[in-house]
């Protein structure tokens, strides 16, 4: 059986949400997450106990993909220590870092 993608989870996650949120019993959520996702009940329960602290849908990101790239060593240890003190992945640092440089190009251009 293969793992399910961060993507997966989080649909799944919103989807026990939204029933919680129209006022489901867990049980009927449950057979519900159930049969939309072929999820087993303990796993249907899993996403339910999780959609009860959190305070409302999660944003469903897109999947990440690997690349390489090479950079000057300078910035690589300005961008980790970056990345240590701010608890933020460097690919977090990186992609929030170009979709910046995107923008503004898109709107200077």
């Amino acid at each position: 059986m293969t793992r399910s993608s961060n993507t997966e989870k989080t649909l799944r996650l919103n989807a026990a949400f939204d029933l919680l949120e129209q006022g489901y019993t867990l049980a009927e959520a449950a057979e519900s997450l159930t049969k939309k996702f072929g999820l087993s009940r303990r796993q249907a329960y899993r996403y339910l106990q999780e959609a009860q602290v959190i305070d409302g849908p999660v944003l469903v990101t897109s999947p990440s993909i690997p690349i390489t790239i090479k950079m000057p060593e300078d910035v690589v240890i300005r961008l980790r220590s970056h990345a240590q003190t701010s608890g933020l992945t460097i690919g977090e640092i990186v992609a929030q870092a170009i979709v910046s440089f995107l923008d503004k190009l898109h709107r200077h251009g």
